[in-house]
């Protein structure tokens, strides 16, 4: 390594980045317009490399980068009957008061359940529950009056096709570690544990973690 004492390192003491008192000060206004400036720059660059410094950085460079999975994802969670889901909210555009749900002629049942005006856009609705094969458990009247108040419209938009589906209620937004999603168990079986890729703890109750990829999938093929 080179000998620092060796340089002239005067912009450091009587330059720019000393007391400023250099006389030269007033001809070249900064340190970097000096000649002895550019001087000690030269000679700092043709010093001898000091030894296995290009080892080390040969061995810096080869080394294997770690891919780190992401320690944070976001999620919306929702209730649709005594079920709750969360979803990416990358998936998600609005949420919106319940509205009126106007049926279409030949889906009465099934996965839609007719148009919807949002902001003035009219989008299909669909029903997630019957996508995800959920049974309707039925519920007494004062419970079902109190969730009515709950009760909104998601929309979801797949590659600019939007679309909304009710539930029951909105959890709200929701970010989780990886490391705490819990496999799916063993008693839960049909149409919405294939859609499920985990389960999270929230606030006491069981979520499951919907595959947006499948879903979609799922969504699209129904509504062709």
């Amino acid at each position: 390594m080179f000998d620092a004492l060796s340089i002239n390192d005067c912009w450091n003491t009587i330059g720019i980045w000393g007391n400023a008192e250099c006389p030269e000060l007033k001809k070249h206004i900064h340190c970097r317009n000096c000649p002895v400036y550019s001087a000690g720059a030269r000679e700092m660059l043709n010093v001898e490399l000091p030894l296995h410094y290009l080892d080390e950085w040969t061995n810096f460079v080869a080394r294997e980068k770690e891919i780190k999975e992401p320690d944070i994802h976001s999620t919306v969670i929702f209730c649709i009957g005594s079920e709750w889901f969360a979803l990416s909210t990358r998936v998600f555009k609005e949420v919106a008061e319940l509205k009126t749900i106007h049926s279409l002629p030949h889906h009465r049942q099934g996965l839609i359940l007719g148009i919807v005006n949002v902001r003035g856009e009219l989008l299909v609705c669909i029903s997630l529950a019957h996508a995800l094969g959920l049974e309707k458990k039925p519920e007494n009247a004062g419970h079902e009056k109190k969730r009515m108040a709950q009760h909104r419209l998601l929309v979801i938009s797949d590659e600019g096709r939007r679309l909304v589906f009710p539930v029951d209620e909105v959890g709200g937004i929701h970010h989780f570690s990886p490391k705490e999603v819990r496999q799916i168990p063993a008693t839960l079986a049909g149409v919405a544990a294939v859609h499920t890729t985990g389960v999270l703890s929230w606030r006491n109750k069981s979520v499951g973690c919907l595959d947006e990829q499948l879903l979609f999938y799922t969504l699209n093929k129904g509504l062709s």
